[in-house]
């Protein structure tokens, strides 16, 4: 099935919950793709929006992922499933979930991101226990996954070798090589936390909830505060933007760090892991689109310069 065939699909499956009593003849606009990638194509008609996930996604851990946002101890904080039979719809082999639209982050507007919102969403998610048995959550998947897909594209050339000596850096745990550290492996995380992960429902002024449950699961909470984090060790994050963030995650009692003082210790390991991940991708998606390093990519890659540069008193126990 060609991408065309299964947005099309995607769009009837939208629009058939949307409408469910329409005859075909609603008026509506046509069904508009939200994004069309390897890891997920979502398309919206009117206030539905379908998904074909990731090929290979499905099984007993995808099902739990699902349950926990529809679960009720999530309301509020996860955007949750419209319901559809069992089983699953599904588009050229993957299935497909549908979800309210959600107003998402205007991008051409970053003064008013919801950095305050996000963290306390953060807070009250790691705070709840899980309501169901779930998979580890997949940041450290995604971060190895990652450095193998710049193998691949990019297997010589500038900014390689500090990417993958940063990596080498990082405990065996965020490399997916090993389990969390006891202690930080039971905590409810998002396992994908960035700005694009936030709509707010109803459209377009309820109140800001999370969405995308791909990755969710059990780990460091730590892990869902490290993007924003790696983006302020890099420079990319202003300051007063971090401090707001981190006071608000801190004010609603988020675990991932002590409610005061230094919160580094904490959060050194998973922001280098994002760096490095956000690194390799840039290479990898320049290299499959010859191109050269735009300016920020090239500041996250002088990151894993500095990460792969520091002493090894400095860096953490059990790396290789």
């Amino acid at each position: 099935m060609s991408s065309a065939e299964v947005v099309t699909v995607l769009g009837g499956l939208a629009h058939a919950a949307a409408h469910p009593a329409a005859d075909g003849g609603c008026g509506c606009p046509p069904p508009r793709v939200i994004a069309d990638r390897p890891d997920g194509t979502v398309v919206r008609s009117g206030g539905t929006v379908a998904k074909a996930h990731a090929p290979g996604t499905g099984g007993a851990e995808f099902a739990a992922r699902l349950a926990l946002a529809a679960a009720p101890a999530l309301a509020g904080i996860l955007l949750p499933p419209v319901p559809v039979p069992r089983p699953l719809p599904r588009a050229d082999g993957r299935p497909v979930t549908l979800w309210p639209y959600g107003e998402p982050v205007d991008p051409a507007d970053p003064e008013a991101a919801p950095w305050e919102e996000a963290a306390v969403l953060l807070a009250r998610l790691h705070r709840t226990a899980p309501p169901v048995a779930l998979p580890p959550m997949r940041g450290p998947a995604k971060a190895a996954l990652a450095v193998a897909r710049m193998r691949t594209a990019h297997p010589a050339g500038p900014g390689r070798a500090e990417v993958v000596a940063a990596w080498a850096t990082l405990p065996g745990w965020a490399r997916d090589e090993a389990p969390a550290p006891p202690g930080r492996a039971g905590f409810l995380c998002h396992g994908d936390l960035h700005l694009g992960q936030l709509v707010r429902h109803p459209a377009p002024h309820g109140p800001w909830l999370l969405i995308d449950i791909d990755d969710t699961g059990t780990g460091d909470p730590a892990w869902d505060l490290a993007r924003p984090a790696a983006w302020y060790a890099a420079g990319l994050l202003p300051d007063t933007v971090w401090r707001r963030f981190l006071d608000a995650y801190r004010a609603a009692g988020g675990p991932a760090v002590p409610a005061t003082g230094d919160p580094w210790p904490e959060l050194d390991v998973p922001a280098r892991a994002l760096t490095v991940q956000t690194a390799a991708l840039a290479l990898a998606k320049a290299a499959e689109e010859g191109r050269e390093l735009d300016e920020v990519e090239r500041l996250m890659t002088d990151a894993c310069a500095r990460i792969a540069s520091l002493p090894p008193e400095l860096t953490p126990p059990g790396t290789s």
